[in-house]
């Protein structure tokens, strides 16, 4: 198969968390066998804020770990869609690109119907700024891979998009993994940018003062920190060391005995069951975990045992405590979150998800399986079956809308046929 990724950057993470898992996936599809092409634009403000910080080298500093990694820059006035996407079979459109690209990719499939188009958000933006979404127009799209039921739901409900499949974000297992080489340095790692002020308080609260009460060795990596919160951490006994390729990560993991994870205020407000990228790689890096609040609605981990969760800061103190106190304790709490990123959440998984959905989309809509979300005429989301969904968004007999796919080389691209019945 042949895949077009129209993406903000996968050369640059800087401040941008869709890049890790969208490497994942390029990387997944390219080692089974299909030709995947990569477009970013030559201007994008993660790449050039991370050139600003530490220079145009920074941005090959990802090629050592995904070597066959080459987007292709390219100048929105001067893109040709006719010749970059001569036969391609699906193209996946990432929802940080321009809306005027979003547009000009709708009215090129409408015009030439040569493959099918797909749009995957990751992002709250379609609560907090719906009307940046309707700029994109979606009208010409074929599905929307959404990072949740409730995002996946929204776009259906609110009008956005006709057909809506969940399809969450996971870890590249690849190269988040245990380094168990690796010399423990400091009692605690977290890595998270400032995020617009969306946690400020949650960091106080689940960070901030935990680590002061217990007297830890911590670190924290990420960008665009206010002084204030600086001064807080150094406060705290907390080194700041700013920006962490995120190749680089497994190897900050495991220089650490504990991490937290602290999710933005407009996930766990108004995104239930959207962890964002951050606690698949940890636990897949076989580190102890501890969150702060969220809502797994999907259940896409079993919080207790695959990591532990604290209300407040009183029980993320209590929890990090009983970590560092307790060595047969913390391995157990890791090991059990690891085994369940492998069995559930890699990037194999997705893209077997993937796969399996460009084989859907030629099937008439009557045919397609529960785990296809769509809008009647009456506005009810159904499941493939035409059966109305039951008020915790499942279907009659319907545990999780997203498959647990076998580990990699499942569906592997045939030789002998490579290009798909899409084209």
């Amino acid at each position: 198969m042949r895949i077009a990724l129209f993406c903000h950057s996968l050369l640059s993470d800087w401040n941008h968390g869709n890049a890790h898992f969208l490497r994942g996936i390029v990387a997944e599809l390219d080692a089974r066998g299909h030709d995947v092409f990569v477009f970013e634009p030559e201007d994008a403000w993660s790449a050039r804020h991370l050139v600003a910080a530490h220079g145009p080298a920074a941005l090959l500093g990802v090629v050592a770990a995904y070597p066959r990694l080459s987007p292709r820059r390219y100048a929105l006035a001067t893109l040709d869609l006719d010749a970059a996407l001569e036969g391609i079979d699906v193209v996946i459109v990432h929802e940080w690109n321009d809306p005027e690209l979003v547009r000009r990719l709708g009215e090129h499939r409408a015009r030439t119907d040569r493959y099918h188009l797909l749009f995957h958000d990751t992002h709250h933006r379609l609560i907090t700024d719906p009307a940046a979404i309707l700029r994109r127009d979606l009208a010409q799209y074929d599905c929307v891979l959404a990072a949740g039921r409730s995002l996946c739901d929204l776009y259906l409900t609110r009008g956005f998009a006709r057909r809506a499949v969940v399809w969450h974000e996971a870890a590249d297992v690849r190269r988040f993994r245990p380094l168990p080489g690796v010399e423990k340095e400091r009692d605690l790692v977290w890595i998270g940018n400032w995020g617009d002020g969306e946690r400020t308080a949650e960091l106080y609260e689940f960070l901030i003062r935990p680590v002061k009460a217990l007297g830890l060795r911590a670190r924290v990596h990420g960008v665009s920190y206010p002084e204030r919160v600086l001064a807080a951490f150094a406060d705290a006994g907390i080194e700041y060391a700013g920006w962490l390729p995120n190749p680089l990560v497994p190897d900050a993991l495991a220089r650490a005995r504990v991490t937290v994870h602290i999710p933005r205020r407009p996930y766990t407000a108004l995104l239930p069951g959207v962890p964002t990228i951050r606690p698949f790689e940890a636990l897949a890096c076989g580190i102890p975990l501890v969150s702060a609040p969220w809502s797994d609605v999907e259940r896409l981990f079993s919080p207790g045992r695959d990591y532990l969760v604290a209300r407040n800061a009183e029980e993320m103190t209590a929890h990090l405590g009983a970590l560092l106190a307790n060595d047969d304790f913390a391995r157990s709490v890791a090991e059990q979150g690891r085994r369940t990123v492998l069995a559930r959440h890699t990037c194999a998984h997705r893209v077997d998800a993937l796969l399996d959905l460009a084989d859907e989309l030629l099937l008439p809509p009557s045919l397609w399986p529960p785990s296809f979300r769509i809008l009647d005429g009456d506005g009810l989301i159904l499941d493939g079956d035409g059966g109305s969904l039951d008020g915790d968004g499942h279907g009659e007999g319907e545990d999780v809308l997203e498959r647990d796919g076998a580990p990699s080389g499942v569906r592997l691209c045939d030789p002998a046929q490579p290009r798909s019945p899409l084209a």
